[in-house]
């Protein structure tokens, strides 16, 4: 298993864990907003980190780290994640999951077999506009209606995010997704930031008033709802 970029350390992208970041390349969607185009789009394969790099990483680490993030990228998509997450288990880490919630077989796999102990789930939009915010026209959503009830069946450690985008999201329609995951126990909003790496350029963030309100009317529904990146 190959890896297209690796922080080495992250005080923000594990919950409570000071931790390292992976990132897979390939994705089934195609979201303007990515931020991440050179893992889906416009794959780098000169930039590339083997298994045995990251492992002899973390096997130096140990003690000093206490997490592994596993981001892309849809690192689902990863025909060898299972074997690579057992490796990372073994060393005594905390693995933490980046999905786009489209692959719920494969998740409940490995929650069921204890490979994953944090799930952060990007909640793209409402339902009725995910074809739009995706980038993928006729989507069949029912693959992550499945990860949804996965995760609202309180199984796993977890939270949904949304990354709102000007002229993507309206108000109205984060209420709607914070109606959809009532009693999630954690929902954040994450201000669009340009990277300089997306898929579509000409996108900008929705002002920090909006954000503000947006929150504070999903918080009627899932009690913690918090904003990233403001």
């Amino acid at each position: 298993m190959n890896f297209s970029g690796f922080q080495k350390l992250t005080l923000l992208d594990y919950p409570g864990k000071v931790a390292c970041t992976l990132f897979t390349v390939g994705c089934n969607l195609r979201c303007p907003f990515c931020h991440n185009a050179s893992l889906v789009t416009h794959i780098d394969n000169t930039n590339i980190y083997k298994k045995e790099e990251i492992l002899s990483y973390l096997q130096k680490r140990q003690g000093i780290l206490e997490g592994v993030c596993i981001s892309g990228g849809e690192p689902l998509l990863q025909p060898d994640i299972e074997d690579f997450i057992r490796d990372v288990k073994m060393l005594g880490y905390k693995v933490k999951l980046d999905t786009n919630g489209f692959f719920p077989d494969k998740l409940i796999s490995l929650v069921d077999k204890g490979l994953i102990d944090y799930v952060a789930v990007d909640f793209k939009n409402t339902y009725k506009k995910y074809p739009m915010t995706t980038g993928i026209e006729n989507l069949d959503l029912s693959p992550f209606k499945k990860t949804v009830d996965f995760l609202l069946s309180g199984k796993i450690d977890f939270e949904f995010r949304t990354t709102v985008v000007e002229g993507i999201h309206e108000t109205q329609d984060i209420v709607d997704i914070a109606k959809t995951i009532k009693g999630a126990p954690r929902y954040f909003l994450q201000s669009f930031v340009d990277s300089g790496d997306l898929i579509m350029n000409g996108l900008c963030a929705i002002s920090p008033e909006n954000m503000k309100k947006m929150a504070l009317l999903a918080s009627e529904f899932v009690t913690n709802t918090k904003i990233r990146g403001i």
